[in-house]
């Protein structure tokens, strides 16, 4: 059976009322990039904390820190979308969980909830191991200077740290931005569901599902270049080079 290639489809009028077909894709469009920002801010802020707690020298914080990784890391992030969509407002008070079930956009504040809190795993292990990799006598130096330890992480440690670790940080960047998909199967309509729903609507699948790549190619792109100039920008001569921190003098 021969396939019938339409690639005018974009500028006819969808049944979803949205106006043209392409009209679709970039709404959909929309609600990736505002997941996807939405859950960075969260992974970002909470994957720092945590990174931090992991290599401070109290235990029971080390402790807690490697537990949040585990469970939050350990779990396909397709079950934690199901879990707290489906399951979390079950087992909360009835009336807060009625208030969530009937919460307008709850896909859109799901899907923020849970990409953020699995991405900060995944951040934190990478904070961890820039915190880690610096030479120990910063640590040690910062103390010696009169700091204390949250000033001496705050001033020295965290800031080279973020430096090191920025490639890495800009993978994450982009599997949130591929991971927000996964929130179709809540009810978002993101642009992977967007794509499904154009090519439901003109069995032009092809067409539908190659636009999308190619917006998901041209937006990672993007990320992946300015994450590269930001990298330049943060860089100090001297201290750090090939994506290590160099040991300070006599260490």
């Amino acid at each position: 059976m021969k396939y019938n290639w339409n690639w005018g489809i974009f500028w006819q009028l969808s049944p979803d009322g949205r106006g043209t077909y392409l009209d679709t894709l970039v709404a959909g469009l929309g609600w990736t990039l505002a997941t996807a920002m939405a859950a960075w801010v969260i992974a970002l802020a909470l994957g720092m904390i945590v990174g931090v707690v992991r290599t401070t020298p109290t235990r029971w914080l080390r402790r807690l820190g490697d537990a949040w990784v585990e469970v939050f890391r350990n779990v396909p992030l397709l079950v934690q979308m199901f879990l707290w969509f489906f399951v979390v407002p079950e087992l909360l008070p009835a009336s807060v969980g009625t208030w969530l079930k009937q919460l307008p956009r709850s896909a859109f504040y799901t899907a923020v909830v849970c990409l953020g809190l699995y991405t900060s795993a995944r951040v934190a292990e990478q904070v961890r191991a820039g915190i880690q990799s610096l030479a120990s006598g910063q640590r040690m130096a910062g103390i010696a200077l009169g700091l204390t330890l949250p000033q001496t992480y705050r001033f020295i440690l965290l800031p080279m740290a973020i430096r090191i670790v920025m490639p890495p940080l800009t993978s994450e960047f982009l599997n949130v931005i591929k991971n927000s998909a996964v929130a179709l199967t809540i009810g978002l309509v993101e642009l992977t569901a967007s794509a499904r729903s154009l090519q439901e609507f003109s069995f032009q699948v092809f067409e539908a599902f190659t636009a999308a790549t190619l917006i998901y190619m041209a937006l990672n792109l993007i990320v992946v270049i300015g994450m590269r100039w930001l990298e330049r920008r943060l860089a100090v001569p001297g201290l750090i080079g090939s994506g290590q921190a160099m040991p300070l003098a006599g260490h």
